[in-house]
């Protein structure tokens, strides 16, 4: 449905044509990608080449080359990297869920994402601006981790790594569903029966974490 976000394994949006695909079905992404992925910064802007007399009338292209991710953020500097809350951890600790709160730091730049395959969708127009997301720890000396997204301009640095650090999440309710509450137990040979165990499985998993949730930090602590 328009409007939704999904957020994918690592290095999935490398492949512009998974990335555009997203993008005309009204997703909005956050998707791994490569240090070799290239991209221009956002203030870059086509302009056309004076025309010679001969051959095709020259389109728009962009006056300097494509750069590669890495290399733009650390143009940017290590001193545009924030600190931000990545997730909670499986330790006790003051997190919400009363585990060890994660910190590390991010860079969050707008560039305009290149590539063959994207000047093809935009027409010759200005390549669309997106969202390029590095976590480029304190104690490391480059970024190691980049996300391209297609978020409104306007979102927040924290929502961006949350949802870059979704999968983790995703991974570990997963493993709690299966591990603790059955959802690999079932041994039946119909559709409806499968729904409704994973249905089940589900609603217990809910009713798990609302229960987390609305207990303190020391009362989970203590349990």
């Amino acid at each position: 449905m328009p409007g939704q976000r999904i957020a994918v394994p690592a290095l999935a949006g490398d492949t512009a044509a998974f990335r555009l695909g997203l993008k005309e079905r009204g997703l909005h992404y956050m998707v791994g990608i490569s240090t070799t992925t290239t991209a221009q910064p956002e203030n870059a802007q086509p302009c056309i080449p004076a025309c010679s007399g001969r051959g095709p009338y020259p389109v728009p292209a962009y006056p300097e080359p494509a750069q590669r991710v890495k290399s733009l953020v650390i143009a940017a500097g290590r001193s545009s990297a924030r600190p931000v809350q990545r997730r909670e951890g499986s330790r006790p600790g003051s997190g919400r869920s009363g585990h060890k709160r994660m910190y590390s730091r991010f860079v969050a730049l707008r560039i305009r994402p290149a590539g063959r395959e994207i000047r093809k969708a935009t027409a010759g127009t200005g390549l669309p601006v997106r969202w390029l997301l590095a976590e480029w720890p304190a104690d490391q000396d480059e970024p190691v981790q980049f996300w391209l997204s297609n978020l409104p301009g306007t979102t927040p640095l924290p929502v961006l790594v949350r949802t870059a650090k979704l999968r983790w999440r995703i991974e570990n309710d997963y493993r709690e569903m299966k591990q603790a509450l059955g959802l690999a137990h079932f041994e039946g040979r119909t559709w409806p029966g499968r729904h409704h165990h994973v249905t089940l499985v589900s609603v217990a998993h809910a009713f798990c974490t609302l229960q987390r949730l609305s207990r303190s930090p020391k009362e989970t602590a203590s349990a």
